[in-house]
């Protein structure tokens, strides 16, 4: 029957696709073990009688000859595209463009978007990227791109819009909320190297990470930057983590971010329909840091992997959580490769915190809310003192008298940290009174007191070690 109904394909589609349909159970079943957790029964004829009905019209009847291979193309990504806005058909363009996502290098204008009620939204610009540059922000709406209307778009295509050449022109248009009329945003296309860590000092002793995406390497790399900080100054306070407008990414990748910062316990779960889907990771023991204040910051740009980091040390109370609510991308992506250069990308389980929190459509909640806002100049604001006057009388003490440069600078580091980023300021401050807290407690007085029990500070080597694909 396969054969003969193979041989009239181009004669009789429909009685075709029927004939061919009706093996599709018998197949099933040569496959049962590996299919029985999922296939509940027999697959609906009357939906697929409607499908190859539909198929013939379409096929013969629409005004453009398009092809049976284009056709069943397009009934894939219209079946996948229907079930969430991040599952998704993977053709040779796609796959490979998801490949160089990965790896932290590719060509375009640095936006990460996703599909929100047939619109392409920004889940966040990428750091040093032209769009981040310009001013693109988190919760635009790309409504064209280079005047073509992208409503209704498919995503990949819409993507694929967006990448180009180095240095060739690019004509984002969004509409933004609060703002009446489109935005338009003329760019020129560059090749985005996401670096993934990034480190510096703010005020000697605290520690600012900055986590723009989760690779591969990125729990690795952000634990020998640790390790090399506390060699380098033991007397560090506290730590601020970054992950303001991170998409995400790999998620193992996450794991060893948190796992850097806990001694032991469960860092997420994943529950799904298969059985892989259902796995639990956990930290191993030993906290590199030895404990040290930890702040993450998350806003609502702060996607999937980033809240799997927030939601972690949030449960275990192991890190304050400031900023504003994340952007609730809690489900799981298995990217299933279907033939040597094309794949589905399938949500296939939701991620939970230890507590069993959802992320899903929910977002982590900071503890402390701290919304970004444009701090007015304050220079002009300044306070006068006896020092800022012109021939003023020294100290009379013999001490080394600081020159009114140095002053400015310690000014104006305080004072532009502030108008840059007041959620980062918002942070430090909080480190600081978390360091006075601490050393004026009885716990603390306790300790100096008894300095036989105090732990070690123990530098754990393990993310030092190859990580291993998962």
């Amino acid at each position: 029957m396969f054969c003969a109904a193979f041989s009239q394909f181009h004669g009789n589609l429909r009685s075709t696709l029927i004939s061919l349909l009706a093996l599709l159970p018998a197949l099933a079943l040569a496959d049962e073990k590996s299919t029985a957790n999922t296939t509940t029964g027999l697959l609906p004829l009357e939906e697929l009688r409607t499908f190859t009905r539909v198929y013939d019209h379409v096929r013969s009847g629409y005004v453009d000859d398009i092809s049976d291979a284009q056709l069943l193309e397009y009934a894939i990504k219209g079946m996948i595209a229907e079930l969430d806005p991040h599952s998704a058909y993977l053709d040779k363009e796609a796959f490979a463009d998801l490949q160089a996502n990965t790896s932290g290098e590719f060509g375009g204008v640095g936006l990460e978007v996703s599909l929100d009620d047939g619109y392409v939204k920004v889940v966040t610009p990428i750091d040093d990227s032209p769009s981040a540059k310009a001013g693109i922000l988190a919760g635009d709406i790309v409504v064209r791109i280079d005047d073509k209307p992208v409503k209704g778009m498919d995503l990949n295509k819409a993507v694929n819009l967006m990448r180009g050449p180095k240095n060739s022109p690019i004509k984002i248009t969004v509409m933004r909320d609060g703002v009446d009329q489109p935005i338009d945003f003329d760019l020129l296309r560059d090749i985005i190297k996401v670096q993934s860590v990034r480190t510096r000092l703010l005020e000697q002793d605290y520690f600012y990470i900055r986590i723009a995406q989760f690779q591969l390497d990125t729990g690795k790399e952000m634990g020998k930057k640790i390790q090399d900080q506390l060699k380098k100054n033991q007397d560090t306070k506290g730590i601020i983590l970054d992950l303001r407008n991170n998409p995400g990414g790999v998620l193992q990748a996450s794991v060893e971010v948190v796992d850097a910062f806990l001694d032991g316990g469960q860092v997420v779960y994943t529950q799904g329909r298969l059985d892989n889907s259902n796995i639990s990771y956990n930290a191993e023991a030993g906290d590199i840091t030895g404990g040290l204040p930890l702040v993450v910051l998350i806003n609502d740009g702060s996607a999937s992997a980033s809240e799997i980091v927030a939601g972690a040390l949030q449960d275990h109370k192991r890190a304050i959580i400031m900023g504003t609510r994340s952007f609730g991308k809690g489900s799981v992506q298995s990217v299933i490769p279907i033939s040597n250069d094309r794949a589905v990308k399938l949500t296939t389980a939701l991620y939970y915190t230890p507590n069993g929190r959802s992320i899903q459509a929910q977002g982590i909640e900071p503890d402390v809310e701290v919304e970004r806002v444009q701090v007015a100049a304050i220079a002009q604001n300044s306070g006068v003192t006896e020092a800022d006057l012109a021939r003023h009388l020294g100290n009379g003490k013999g001490g080394k008298e600081s020159t009114s440069k140095e002053r400015a600078n310690r000014r104006i580091t305080s004072a532009e940290l502030l108008q840059e980023d007041n959620q980062l300021h918002e942070a430090l401050n909080l480190l600081k009174g978390l360091n006075i807290f601490l050393q004026s407690s009885p716990l603390a007085k306790s300790t100096e007191t008894q300095p036989e029990i105090a732990p070690d500070i123990v530098l754990q080597p393990s993310l030092d070690e190859p990580v291993q694909d998962q």
